[in-house]
């Protein structure tokens, strides 16, 4: 009786100083402290900031930047909390600690500054649950209607998005529920209302409306039958024979990440909101849309081109050619009628010996990791791969492993996002920039934008409907997960989730080398960038890249590019019909 007496005077001691007794039946609840990280430079809240306490406890910034903090005893206690946060930076003080000491209060709160080395700015996690929880719990204004949970979803992988009938379609591969370990594996979407549209800023969120079965959860968006995972890729929009916009895919029903059982391509019905087979794709067929589309314009009309995130396969973008597998066309070095790039086959020379690179039917495309198998083989010099990249800052080689291409209109140049291959200090979590004047290049330069510590960052895509400025600020997503990584936990809510990043083209640190061109002895100028050689008219007198150096003047950016006539990485000697940068937008 005399413990339990002591007990209750304890409480409600505790209670009249705002303590843990607040927390008793009956009285009212401390509000909880505010802990918001800022990025220093533009005062934009920094989602994925991890906050840990000398005790081991870590709180994780959401959406708005804010960690709530609920620990009664704290209450009137100076903490000191570690910061740490992927591409970001806390100075240390003397004894190496990264952080700051604050004084927590029940309803207070606290601004505190990161450093960001990225050159992309995080901007918020797009899927998942909690994503703006401590922002409510604290009583701060969201810009979602749905901030919390949308679709019973807290994690999704890899993205594909496109504008269809004035709605954003966003499509995902594997989805993980709330309610049980296994999720669904037949494809998620959702739609939203693209910005001007009704739709939000692209810089403060994105009100995405799902697809949902019976019970909340996400249902299925492309359900063939026969087992397995259920991936869609090229997502595209195309006229069908009537004239109506239809939404294309390509299918694969897989055995294991490598192993296809089944392949085919997809038409959304509008009425049922799924995609249903249009036509089966041979398992051996080596040409078939894969990756991420674009529509390109040429000389020779327009084409939908399928890459990740270099082109490797292009077909004309009608609705009888989408459909004729005979119709589409591999970028590639293989001899005509090559089936697969692991066949016993030499790469096509020309008569000097130099690499040919075309449009072919019936043969095999070559990504860059291809390319790199490759030249691992000795079947080609490093210089004779196309998709095989410098990094500027020190000139070691970059091998692309996925990503997705746009035309910028700020930079007048095509612009592509992706993740190497075998990138440190993690594994598939480093993204890269680089631009060249044609879908095919002559890409030479990248430029590294996001850094992850072990944590991997995979199949990062662009979203053009998101431009800002004049393509100027552009913004991009990727698959945040300890997937592939030898990370030692998972971040809470983050892990196996989308996180969009925003780019802005006028940093300096992306004044990258530019091709310039040998034109015929008929023209005055030696060499010209391509912008001035469109300028002028001449693309038909262009032969060869001269050198790779800093943009023509008054073209943005206005930084001089390191090494200004550095020579080029690539052996691109000859330019002929199929590999001169001649497409347009």
């Amino acid at each position: 009786m005399r413990r339990r007496l002591r007990c209750l005077l304890c409480a409600l001691t505790l209670a009249a100083a705002g303590g843990p007794g607040a927390l008793l039946a009956g009285e009212p609840r401390p509000a909880p402290f505010g802990i918001r990280v800022l990025d220093r430079d533009t005062r934009r809240p920094v989602p994925l900031v991890e906050l840990t306490t000398v005790g081991g406890v870590t709180f994780v910034t959401d959406n708005g930047g804010w960690a709530a903090i609920e620990e009664p005893g704290w209450w009137g206690q100076k903490v000191w909390f570690d910061l740490k946060s992927h591409g970001y930076s806390v100075a240390k003080d003397g004894f190496g600690s990264a952080g700051a000491q604050v004084l927590v209060t029940a309803g207070g709160r606290v601004t505190l500054e990161i450093e960001r080395l990225n050159v992309a700015e995080r901007l918020y996690r797009i899927t998942g649950e909690g994503r703006w929880r401590d922002s409510l719990l604290l009583g701060e204004p969201v810009p979602e209607q749905q901030p919390l949970l949308r679709g019973g979803v807290v994690g999704q992988d890899s993205t594909q998005a496109v504008l269809y009938r004035g709605r954003l379609h966003w499509l995902w591969g594997d989805t993980a529920r709330l309610s049980y370990p296994l999720g669904q594996f037949q494809v998620s979407g959702a739609t939203s209302l693209p910005p001007g549209a009704g739709g939000l800023d692209p810089d403060v969120g994105i009100d995405l409306t799902y697809w949902e079965g019976p019970d909340g959860f996400s249902r299925p968006m492309c359900p063939i039958g026969g087992g397995g995972p259920v991936w869609v890729d090229g997502l595209c929009v195309l006229a069908d024979p009537d004239g109506e916009e239809r939404l294309l895919g390509a299918f694969a029903r897989m055995k294991d990440l490598g192993t296809a059982l089944e392949r085919g391509l997809v038409v959304f019905d509008d009425a049922k909101a799924v995609f249903e087979k249009l036509l089966d794709i041979p398992l051996d067929a080596p040409l078939y849309p894969r990756g991420h589309a674009l529509r390109v314009r040429d000389q020779d009309g327009e084409w939908l081109v399928f890459g990740n995130p270099f082109p490797t396969v292009r077909v004309r973008a009608d609705w009888a050619s989408v459909r004729d597998l005979s119709a589409y066309q591999a970028f590639t070095c293989l001899p005509v009628g090559t089936r697969s790039a692991t066949d016993d086959v030499e790469p096509e020379r020309t008569a000097a010996g130099r690499v040919r690179w075309a449009w072919k039917r019936g043969t095999a495309p070559l990504d860059a990791g291809e390319q790199r198998r490759l030249v691992d083989r000795g079947r080609l010099k490093a210089g004779e791969a196309p998709y095989l990249l410098a990094d500027v800052e020190g000139g070691a080689g970059v091998t692309p492993h996925a990503g997705s291409l746009a035309w910028n209109a700020h930079r007048r140049r095509w612009v592509t996002v992706f993740t190497q291959a075998w990138g440190k200090p993690s594994y598939l979590g480093e993204i890269f920039y680089a631009e060249a004047d044609s879908p095919t290049g002559p890409w030479a330069y990248a430029r590294r934008i996001v850094t992850h510590d072990r944590m991997t960052f995979y199949n990062p895509v662009q979203h053009p409907f998101f431009d800002t400025d004049g393509g100027r600020v552009l913004r991009f997503e990727g698959t945040y997960t300890t997937t592939f990584s030898n990370a030692r936990a998972r971040t809470p809510r983050y892990d196996y989730n989308q996180i969009l990043y925003r780019l802005d083209l006028a940093d300096a640190r992306l004044a990258l080398p530019v091709a310039w061109y040998h034109l015929t002895p008929a023209t005055s100028a030696t060499a010209l960038p391509w912008a001035d050689i469109v300028a002028r008219g001449l693309e038909a007198q262009v032969t060869s890249v001269a050198f790779f150096g800093p943009p023509a003047d008054g073209e943005a950016p206005t930084e001089p590019a390191p090494a200004a006539r550095r020579a080029a990485p690539h052996d691109v000697l000859t330019l002929d019909r199929d590999a001169r940068p001649s497409a347009t937008r």
